[in-house]
């Protein structure tokens, strides 16, 4: 679909845009660690036998709830779990989202073993595992499809959950900063993230004052706060997209509306000034204004950033001969591996490509067909889970997230280096959060986008990770 048609041609040098996202799990680092948390002894031990709740606001509105139960486990251990609700609107539709933690945790607050279950309208998943050294060792269930895993971690990790006491270490001092061995059920990812102290703060919590300790995490380059009682619950925790979870007790924190505001147009990027056409235009500037303690890296491929200016170039669509060079991109990385889900070796990913393209196929050649394939047989609507591969394939529906999950599985199995892209799309007068793919042809990386079916993908596709 062309976005732009319909607009009149503006030759503006930039467009102002106000760019504040936040990308789940996808933590950007500080430069150096200080303190690394080692949990005080007997912490969760000590406040056994507990049940809390959690109300979880959007831009002011009660959208879900948590509902958090400790208990005593066999030896010095607590059993945790962990259930959360939420209403949320996508395009019009009210999606009930569902999740289950049940956990056991050791008693410095680091994991033992888990089992986690999401459930979503069009999205089921469910994991399980256990840590055994510097492993975690895990089952992964999405659809019919099951996988056996092992992800590496630097320490015993720990999992967020709504005490937080082990970040209240002896003589912690306003502008420490303490190094967290996180572990994330949802993602199966773990990463060693940064939690910066900023002093007692007084707080308003349901009518009443507070005197919290407050704490900040950077995901993405968006500040994620929360507020921490002296026994170490957490009282407040907030994202800059205007979520927000309050400790409350369980009558208020059951009491969850049925309605809300739309949340992707509610977290679009408004524009200061006017988008011109794009279509025909070979450069495009814009002006950003980013967040103060923002970490972005916005220098790369077609993207070049230099003061507060980001000029991005339209890449031209390579001729087959150019294609089907030997020459290898900079930094693959992992743009040929499978992944938990990005499932590139399972064999119905490999059915698939075998039935979409041809033996004497040019690289150029597959990356067209399988593109096609994923843009003309992806239903389009919103999935809300994590973006899964074989899944989407079963359920042959998706975003943006499921169309470039998918294509990078596909891509991945027949050679082709791929790459998933994350950041922001113009659409029907704002910014709103996208993803993608870059593909690696004839030496360079290049967008393309199988839910707009754009290859290269337009100039309005802004990349911050």
């Amino acid at each position: 679909m062309n976005f732009f048609s319909h607009k009149k041609a503006f030759w503006f040098r930039s467009t102002v845009i106000l760019v504040w996202l936040v990308f789940l799990g996808l933590l950007i680092q500080r430069e150096f660690f200080v303190t690394t948390v080692t949990p005080g002894e007997q912490q969760l031990l000590e406040q056994a036998a507990r049940e809390e709740y959690q109300g979880i606001y959007f831009r002011d509105q009660k959208i879900g709830y948590v509902i958090n139960q400790y208990q005593p486990g066999e030896g010095k251990t607590i059993q945790i779990d962990q259930k959360a609700h939420m209403n949320l609107n996508v395009a019009e539709t009210m999606h009930k989202i569902d999740l289950h933690l049940q956990a056991v945790l050791n008693a410095d607050s680091t994991l033992e073993s888990f089992i986690f279950d999401f459930e979503s309208p069009f999205y089921r998943m469910s994991a399980s595992g256990a840590v055994n050294g510097k492993m975690v060792d895990f089952n992964l269930t999405t659809g019919s499809n099951t996988i056996t895993d092992s992800l590496p971690v630097t320490g015993p990790p720990i999992v967020p959950t709504a005490r937080r006491g082990y970040l209240l270490t002896e003589g912690l001092a306003k502008g420490d900063r303490l190094k967290v061995p996180w572990f994330d059920p949802v993602s199966l990812t773990a990463k060693d993230s940064v939690v910066e102290y900023w002093g007692r703060d007084r707080v308003q919590i349901g009518g009443r004052v507070y005197n919290l300790h407050k704490f900040t995490e950077n995901y993405g380059g968006a500040r994620v706060s929360l507020w921490l009682s002296d026994e170490g619950d957490v009282m407040k925790e907030e994202s800059p997209a205007g979520f927000v979870f309050i400790k409350e007790p369980k009558f208020k924190a059951l009491n969850v509306s049925e309605t809300g505001d739309e949340l992707l147009a509610s977290v679009a990027v408004q524009v200061t000034g006017t988008m011109p056409v794009l279509e025909g235009r070979t450069q495009m500037r814009y002006r950003l204004q980013l967040p103060e303690d923002g970490e972005f890296d916005l220098n790369d491929g077609r993207q070049h950033y230099n003061g507060d200016i980001l000029t991005i170039e339209q890449e031209v669509e390579p001729e087959n001969a150019i294609a089907d060079s030997e020459n290898a991109c900079d930094d693959l990385g992992d743009s040929l591996a499978a992944t938990p889900y990005i499932q590139a070796d399972s064999a119905k990913i490999a059915e698939l490509v075998a039935k979409v393209i041809a033996l004497g196929d040019s690289r150029l050649k597959r990356i067209q067909k399988l593109a096609d394939w994923v843009y003309n047989n992806l239903e389009k609507r919103p999935v809300l889970g994590i973006p899964d591969a074989l899944t989407t394939l079963d359920n042959l529906r998706g975003d943006c997230n499921e169309h470039a999950a998918l294509f990078a599985a596909l891509a991945r199995n027949a050679g082709i280096p791929t790459r998933i892209a994350a950041g922001v799309m113009f659409h029907q007068g704002a910014f709103y959060y996208h993803a993608w793919n870059e593909v690696c042809v004839g030496g360079r990386w290049l967008s393309l986008d199988t839910t707009t079916n754009q290859f290269p993908a337009d100039l309005s596709h802004i990349k911050f990770v």
